[in-house]
This record gives structure tokens, sequence and C-alpha cells, in this order.
């Protein structure tokens, strides 16, 4: 009901306004999802970073039944399976939920942070982190010669690679694996995880 005062509003009038509100609401719903095409890829890196550092941080005891340490003791330090992440937090609290029940050769896992290493401080496993080359080959060397299975991620240089490498190819985890490193380290690495590598490096070496 039109009110006293208030200009009479024509059919022309009236379609003209639900013809605005229309576009209005076309428009808005254009923009939203400009924004969700937009978001997308940002959204999807989250989720891809998400999912490669949880599939790192699975490989980190998953790799021990393929790798041969030299007696228990090197093995399982004061009776566990160690594993020890130096340099950076890069898991957010993935390695302890993936690691959680689990055991290796019967023994439970524990997870160790460090700053930084100055000798072997008794791992089994040691991942370096950080993006710093000459601080991860700074470890590399405190612990070359003692039986811990170096991993690193992303290297590039022969100083700052690990026994074992992630390098990561259309957001799936590979890995490379240096034979000599292994052998410097007293380690000896399975044929089935030698075959399942990217690349296989200083085989020739240790022989």
């Amino acid at each position: 009901m039109r009110r006293a005062g208030q200009p009479r509003v024509g059919m022309a009038g009236w379609r003209a306004r639900r013809r605005g509100l229309l576009l209005g609401g076309r428009c808005t719903r254009f923009i939203l999802a400009c924004l969700a095409l937009c978001m997308a890829p940002a959204m999807a890196g989250v989720q891809d970073d998400t999912d490669t550092r949880g599939e790192k941080a699975a490989y980190l005891y998953k790799f021990a039944p393929f790798v041969d340490w030299p007696d228990p003791t090197a093995q399982f330090p004061s009776g566990a399976f160690r594993i020890c992440v130096v340099g950076g937090q890069p898991f957010d609290g993935m390695l302890d939920r993936a690691v959680q029940g689990h055991t290796v050769g019967g023994r439970p896992i524990a997870v160790q942070q460090l700053a930084s290493v100055t000798g072997n401080p008794g791992c089994s496993v040691m991942f370096i982190a950080g993006p710093d080359a000459r601080s991860v080959a700074q470890t590399l060397a405190a612990v070359r010669g003692s039986p811990v299975l170096t991993v690193t991620d992303g290297a590039e240089g022969l100083d700052d690679t690990g026994i074992i490498n992630f390098v990561v190819e259309d957001s799936r985890v590979r890995f490379e694996i240096n034979a000599r490193a292994a052998a410097d380290n007293r380690l000896k690495i399975s044929s089935k995880l030698l075959s399942l590598a990217k690349r296989v490096t200083g085989q020739d070496q240790t022989r």
C-alpha cells in the first residue's frame, strides 16, 4: 500500500527497480565467484604443503625397516628409535602424530627437537631442517662417521645433502639416496629402498 506523500511508482519504474535488484544480485554472485577462483590456488598450495609435510613425517620412521644399523645400540639409543629434528620445527606436530602408536623393531619411537648439534646426540634418524645450506652442511659434518640416518629436504649441493634427500615433484614426495654417505655413516640401505629412489648417487664409490 502506498503511503500518503509517496510518489506513485508506475509499472515501468517497478520493472526498473526489479531489474536493478537482479543485476545487483548477479554482480555480487559474480564477484564472490571470482574471489573463490582467485583463492583456490592459494588454498590448494596450503593443502599441498600440509600433505607433503605429512608424507615426509611418516617417511622418517618408515625408512627404518630398509636400513641396517651396525648394531642394536646404534639403532636404538637409550632403548628407543630416536628421530631428531635439527634446526627448526617444519612439521608443526605432524611428526609426533605420525609416530604415535607405532614402533620400530618392537621399540618405542621418540621424537626430539634440537636447535643444533656438535656431535651425535644419540639419534637413529636425523632430519635437518632450515634453508641455510651452510648450517645444514655443518650439522651433517658433525655426525659424519656416526651411525645416523641423515635426511635433508630439497638440498642441491654436495655438502648439504644427507643420506636421504626429499624432493617434491607434482605435489608428490620423492627421495634421493647417497649410497656413499650411508657407507660413511656405517649404514646399509636395502636394494628395495634403492629401487624406489628417484636417484641414487655414490654407489660406485662404495664398492
